[in-house]
């Protein structure tokens, strides 16, 4: 006989281990018990995708069909203006290498050289899925977008990813600069997860 109280099963379908982090310190709150998908031994699936849902539905049926656990996955990502969007969905690549936090945030320091104060507009966007199964045909589609502007350095040791060049005018500092836990009340991801707890609740 099953445990009606015991939490959930849903596989993580990511290898971030920032992203693992901001997720399970707002969803192990609730009755969700987030496992990570290297646990059953699934490997990175190829983000063949063009924007921020594709991705996300690729992790997560990935997920979910090597699993049988319903599957949660994040893609996000930062757009800038100045760039006409870029790095966007490829975020985590743009220098060539996926998960160069050092090598992307200098490449993106470098793409907006000289460019003014007024002219850095930014915003992180984050999507995340949840698949009940693999044969889903309606997976719950949440998303966050979080207003900022680019640095011309970096600052802060919190965070991961662009967080260190991402000022966050509401807290006139970087999001590296933030409390983890003041961070995963107000970033692109806590409005994203917040939006998918009240859809599952």
């Amino acid at each position: 006989m099953s445990n009606k109280n015991a939490p959930e099963k849903i596989v993580l379908a990511s290898s971030n281990s920032g992203k693992l982090r901001e997720i399970q310190a707002v969803l192990n709150q609730q009755r969700y018990q987030l496992i990570k998908q290297s646990e059953f031994n699934v490997p990175d699936v190829a983000e063949t995708g063009t924007t921020f849902v594709e991705n996300a539905i690729i992790k997560a049926r990935h997920a979910a069909e090597l699993t049988g656990l319903p599957a949660l996955a994040d893609d996000s990502g930062i757009e800038v203006d100045f760039l006409q969007g870029a790095p966007g969905v490829y975020s985590a690549r743009y220098a060539g290498q996926h998960g160069d936090n050092d090598a992307n945030n200098a490449k993106l320091l470098q793409e907006l050289k000289g460019v003014a104060d007024d002219q850095r507009s930014a915003r992180f966007q984050c999507v995340i899925i949840y698949m009940r199964h693999v044969q889903d045909p309606m997976p719950l589609i949440c998303e966050g977008t979080w207003e900022g502007r680019i640095l011309h350095e970096p600052s802060g040791v919190n965070g991961f990813g662009y967080d260190p060049l991402f000022f966050v005018p509401t807290h006139g500092c970087s999001s590296a600069d933030l409390d983890p836990a003041e961070k995963n009340k107000i970033s692109h991801r806590a409005q994203a997860l917040q939006k998918l707890i009240v859809a599952l609740n």
